[in-house]
């Protein structure tokens, strides 16, 4: 019995060593960071109360939320049809949906700007038609364009894998028994990816509060929380400042992954 304690000891203590140095210890020192300002703890207090902090806060929150529903949207449609249909080139098709998974922020932002900058394709094309340049990369519309495309391709796969695990003969019956096609959407298939939407949704939801290098290329008008925690930390010397909010993102993100995993049934990973 002792043998077979120190053989469990040792196979578990490189994890438990992992878990202490890589997550437990830098959060424990970034809380304690939070507190060593001139304000000492109230500094947590004092984000939740600074105008600026809030409504950058509010904003990120809006624009994960947004990326979230559009990015269900689409790709629940997508995953669906790619996991009911079948035609030639279906698997090259599923294989270039991975494509931008590959892409690291900074290439995406830059993509963006490639396609809604002063001198990006959109602009081109509405300046010949209407005489008039429209330009997005540079706001919250270009972020939220930069987020969808890293989202959606994850969110497809999730959901198409999900929906060739469904029965269609509950399909077929619900048919035969006049529903129609909302119905059976509604009442059959929607149930049935209830755990795919979920864990998907909410790993979406994740990255795009802490998303990074998106912001960081685009961020000419754009004040998401992640950008801010970056500008009071180089910027602004605000050591303190930066880690509290750094700290109210993860209790943010945490806690929408953790409801998510619930409602789900503990079906969604964490998020890188």
């Amino acid at each position: 019995m002792r043998r077979d304690s120190v053989a469990l000891a040792l196979f578990v203590a490189p994890g438990l060593s992992f878990l202490l140095a890589f997550f437990l210890l830098p959060l424990v020192l970034m809380v304690r960071t939070g507190a060593s300002g001139p304000d000492g703890a109230a500094t947590y207090l004092a984000i939740l109360t600074h105008r600026p902090y809030l409504a950058s806060l509010g904003q990120t929150v809006l624009l994960a939320a947004a990326v979230t529903v559009a990015t269900l949207a689409v790709a629940g449609v997508l995953g669906v049809f790619l996991a009911r249909q079948r035609f030639p080139g279906q698997s090259l098709l599923t294989a270039m949906l991975t494509l931008p998974l590959a892409f690291p922020g900074v290439v995406v932002g830059f993509m963006v700007i490639l396609l809604g900058g002063r001198q990006g394709l959109v602009g081109q094309v509405s300046l010949a038609l209407f005489d008039e340049r429209w330009v997005f990369a540079y706001s919250l519309g270009g972020l939220f364009v930069g987020y969808l495309y890293f989202s959606i391709p994850r969110t497809v796969l999730t959901v198409k894998a999900a929906a060739e695990k469904l029965d269609p003969a509950l399909e077929e019956a619900a048919r035969a028994c006049g529903a129609g096609p909302l119905r059976v959407v509604r009442d059959v298939i929607l149930p049935g990816l209830k755990g795919a939407l979920l864990a998907a949704g909410a790993i979406c939801f994740a990255t795009a509060m802490g998303a990074f290098g998106t912001a960081f290329t685009l961020a000419t008008r754009i004040n998401v929380l992640p950008m801010v925690i970056y500008t009071e930390f180089t910027l602004g010397a605000n050591i303190a400042a930066a880690a509290a909010l750094s700290f109210l993102l993860g209790v943010i993100t945490w806690a929408v992954l953790g409801l998510a995993r619930s409602a789900a049934g503990g079906t969604v990973a964490a998020a890188g």
